[in-house]
């Protein structure tokens, strides 16, 4: 796996909660979806994560790992477009991460955002622990284990993804300087041929003396398309190309995924701990009954009493589920009270019903086969421990860590 490749990479996880709902429908899962299609894509289940924060609950871990990767397989990821795994089945992570907690210092932990917010947020849960205090770093091996290019991230995640590009930096500094790197780079831009080698000292130039940055991106598209040269030579050439060393880890980019605008049935943003969801494999009658009983403007306590669609949950599932025209229809008809607010649902009821059936038919031959799940997610840690393994030896071998 060259640093080049990596762009075509794209790793991303989830912790094990148990069934997912609409929120992970429209916020994370569609989006694989799309991605798997579009590049080579690492899916975890980030067990380990999840025990950061919920060390005395492991005992449910299991049974929410099958949970939650039925709901992946019955939306659409697909395990033959993604490798599919579990990320404490991958022991090269945990070396990584204590490798890499050997140069990094305690102060890059400390300043993610995240780490005081969720010490706040989470008081009943102690997090005064090392893991807790880690798991940026174990985020950033997860990444950089597999070399990915691009990470899909919530902008308040952006933070995490720019700590993983400081980490490979620094490790890149300080064990990429091989011996004799500049002869071995000059000599690897001479084998590319000449009409080559002055492209790309071009590029070079271009990049390091004017900061042109779409010269970099040519350059890194152009390594990639040379076939004369050694997979070290092409990554001696990357880290010649920025003015350091041989890249051993890539840095990854951020892939900003849109802001989920699904909202719990309250009107807050869905979620297990508002106790406002709808989950994917909710019996139907029961997702009908739940829109039927949602709340809806506090002003319309009568049939008769014009509403304000601003101000109504029901206003906001249309939103995401609804055209223009009924969402005309349900705008108009609220202000005026031409329409009642079981008639403004029904719509909305439809719509979710109509995306949830087949995802639930689809989810019931894994349901009724759980061990079919288990052996695609074999299958899955199979090709991502492959990948890990090659990455590792790397670092190692830079680290002068003894190899045999």
């Amino acid at each position: 796996m060259t640093t080049v490749d990596s762009q075509q990479r794209v790793l991303s996880g989830m912790r094990p909660t148990g069934r997912l709902h609409l929120g992970h429908l429209h916020g994370v899962l569609n989006n694989w979806v799309k991605l798997q299609h579009e590049y080579d894509c690492f899916f975890f289940v980030a067990d380990w994560h999840a025990l950061t924060t919920h060390y005395g609950d492991s005992a449910i871990f299991d049974e929410h790992v099958i949970d939650m990767v039925i709901d992946w397989l019955a939306v659409g990821v697909n395990p033959s477009s993604a490798a599919l795994f579990v990320q404490s089945k991958i022991p090269e992570h945990a070396e990584l991460h204590l490798l890499l907690s050997m140069l990094i210092p305690l102060g890059w932990l400390e300043r993610v955002p995240s780490y005081k917010d969720q010490q706040e947020k989470l008081q009943e849960l102690n997090l005064d622990t090392y893991g807790f205090l880690g798991y940026p770093l174990l985020q950033a091996a997860d990444i950089l284990i597999y070399r990915a290019g691009f990470v899909p991230v919530g902008a308040d995640q952006v933070a995490h993804v720019e700590l993983t590009r400081e980490v490979a930096r620094r490790f890149n500094h300080m064990y990429g300087k091989e011996a004799g790197f500049q002869e071995n780079a000059e000599a690897a831009v001479h084998k590319m041929g000449k009409k080559a080698s002055k492209l790309y000292l071009n590029l070079r130039s271009a990049y390091q003396e004017k900061g042109d940055h779409e010269a970099l991106v040519k350059a890194q598209a152009f390594l990639k398309q040379q076939q004369n040269i050694s997979i070290d030579d092409r990554e001696r050439l990357l880290g010649y190309l920025e003015g350091g060393g041989k890249m051993i880890l890539a840095e990854p980019q951020s892939l900003l995924t849109p802001a989920s605008k699904m909202p719990g049935l309250d009107g807050q943003k869905m979620s297990k701990s508002y106790d406002n969801m709808i989950c994917l494999r909710e019996p139907l009658e029961d997702v009908r009954k739940k829109i039927t009983t949602m709340p809806t403007d506090p002003a319309r306590v009568r049939l008769s009493d014009p509403g304000d669609p601003e101000k109504c949950p029901v206003w906001q599932l249309h939103e995401t589920y609804s055209n223009a025209e009924t969402k005309e229809w349900a705008m108009g008809g609220c202000k005026s009270a031409g329409i009642g607010c079981l008639d403004c649902k029904k719509p909305v009821i439809d719509a979710v019903v109509t995306e949830l059936e087949p995802i639930q038919k689809e989810a019931e031959q894994y349901e009724k086969d759980p061990d079919l799940v288990r052996s695609i997610l074999i299958g899955g840690c199979e090709t991502a421990r492959e990948t890990a393994r090659e990455t590792l030896s790397e670092v190692r071998s830079a680290m002068g860590l003894t190899a045999w």
